[in-house]
């Protein structure tokens, strides 16, 4: 009997691609950066119009909160459904009705007229952007089939993440003062329409054989939902309840139980929503790790920098946007160099050098003071980016080279997937580990200080001091954490096997040539 060929993500190419980009595929390049761009600026650009929301619609902050955290959680639940429903049902209508809808969304929730009208269009549109990320890694896959190829058009798609943090604060900010907060949702619109063009133009569907969704795995996609909704909103609101309330332990209880049931139902299923086999293959599971590590040291640190400049720098918020242009622009240019580089050494090694010098400037953030410059800040940053930017493209290259073509959707969600409960966790994290420090800091300084003044004035003066002292002396713990889980990230990333090597062997398998 013969030996079934196993499927890879190799598809023929012409001659003439091998070489370099054809006009297509800078043209379908250039789509699915359309609809990345606007998910990604759409997470930033809406956080600056929180304030205004606040007070059109005269809520308070902790309810504005659920403005971000639906859209976190609707996000989260449906990333993994549709990176297998883009593998079974088609990726292009698929796509299509993920920007179409994003764009509706958006104009809906710019004519939201209460609080919990914002908050329904705000999950509908977490709903309908969570189909870009794995559908667009697919479409990229599968277009761009070899090697070198799909590197440097992971890095450019990369790079489209650094752009929105440019341009968040660049657009977010003067449409606010000059149009109000809705326009930083009408702003999708065009972008939308521009992006549902040129899909229909340039992209091909890649699913060659439909399976429908009577195969569908239904069971596991509800208990998925529950254990990743609960999962998400305890880490975003765990410390406003608290870390030990009723409805914190109620959330972790449901998570276990969800996520256990999921696991072994989906053992069992022809069609599971995560196919659980992929966690076998070595170089997917480390560099899924390493995603999840890295990406949790970077954003739980990260997060905290608009917070010091605002608060102890006087910055306004759109200048403390401006403090991460350099770093957007790093980011840039690292993805496009690492993207190179990984074609002439193991990726293992650029993703842990990278890692490491993250790290160490990671690290540099411990001496934060308030006599720091925008500078000095921005400068560091920038050196930050380069060392995440050269190896996250070769990440995302490892976790989508080692499985078949045919479900790179489900592999690109996991990765997703990670990333974003990665940086729920670092954010609950470091921000747990501020508040504690700011607590413990405070206590050091009293009990080891000594004030010679009964003065109320001068008292009121010294307690304020020693408030900002404490302060800023819990951010440099924080950094320092940080730090050291971005080493570890490192550490991790020496354990990402060659997926170039890997490609290989399974060519060579199949008596297939592959360019390297």
């Amino acid at each position: 009997m013969a030996k079934k060929k196993i499927p890879t993500t190799q598809v023929p190419v012409k001659e003439e691609a091998k070489q370099g980009f054809t006009s297509l595929q800078w043209m379908i390049l250039a789509t699915v950066m359309i609809s990345s761009f606007l998910g990604r600026l759409d997470g930033s650009i809406v956080n600056l119009a929180l304030p205004k929301i606040i007070s059109d619609f005269g809520i308070t902050i902790s309810q504005a909160s659920w403005i971000s955290t639906a859209y976190i959680i609707a996000n989260a639940v449906f990333v993994p459904v549709f990176g297998k429903l883009g593998d079974m049902i088609g990726r292009k209508k698929l796509y299509l009705a993920g920007i179409i809808g994003f764009t509706l969304t958006s104009m809906l929730a710019g004519l939201a007229w209460n609080f919990p009208a914002i908050i329904f269009f705000r999950v509908l549109q977490a709903i309908t952007v969570s189909i870009d990320y794995p559908i667009a890694l697919s479409i990229i896959a599968y277009n761009f089939p070899q090697p070198k190829q799909r590197a440097m058009a992971m890095g450019m798609w990369s790079a489209i993440f650094a752009a929105a943090i440019i341009f968040g604060p660049l657009l977010g900010g003067p449409l606010i003062d000059t149009f109000g907060w809705r326009s930083v949702f009408y702003v999708n619109v065009p972008l939308g329409a521009l992006g549902t063009f040129m899909a229909m133009r340039f992209i091909k569907e890649t699913v060659k054989e439909f399976k429908g969704l009577h195969h569908f795995d239904y069971e596991g996609s509800i208990l998925l939902g529950i254990c990743l909704g609960t999962m998400v909103l305890v880490l975003d609101q765990g410390q406003t309840w608290g870390w030990g309330s009723e409805a914190s332990v109620l959330s972790y209880i449901v998570t276990a139980v969800s996520g256990y049931l999921f696991i072994w139902y989906e053992r069992r299923q022809k069609e599971p929503v995560v196919d659980l086999k992929f966690f076998k293959i070595p170089s997917f599971t480390a560099a899924i790790i390493t995603s999840f590590i890295s990406f949790m040291g970077m954003i739980g640190g990260i997060f905290l920098i608009p917070l010091f400049v605002q608060t102890y720098l006087g910055y306004s918020v759109t200048k403390s946007g401006y403090v991460f242009i350099p770093m957007a622009f790093g980011m840039m240019i690292s993805a496009q160099m690492g993207a190179r580089l990984s074609q002439v050494m193991p990726g293992k090694y650029l993703t842990a050098v990278g890692m490491f010098w993250a790290a160490f400037v990671m690290y540099q953030f411990t001496g934060l003071d308030i006599r720091w410059s925008f500078w000095h800040i921005a400068g560091l940053l920038f050196l930050l980016a380069a060392g995440l930017g050269a190896g996250l493209p070769t990440l995302t290259q490892a976790a989508t080279s080692t499985v078949p073509i045919e479900e790179v959707g489900v592999a690109s969600s996991v990765l997703a997937l990670a990333r974003n409960i990665s940086a729920a966790f670092g954010t609950a994290i470091f921000a747990t580990i501020l508040t504690n420090s700011v607590y413990s800091q405070m206590y050091n300084i009293m009990h080891f200080s000594q004030i010679n003044t009964t003065v109320p004035t001068t008292l009121q003066t010294v307690a304020s001091l020693m408030e900002v002292q404490a302060n800023v002396s819990a951010y440099t713990v924080v950094f320092f954490w940080a730090s050291i889980i971005t080493f570890a990230g490192g550490i991790s990333a020496l354990f990402v096997a060659d997926y170039r090597q890997h490609a290989a062997d399974i060519h060579a398998r199949h008596n297939e040539p592959i360019e390297m």
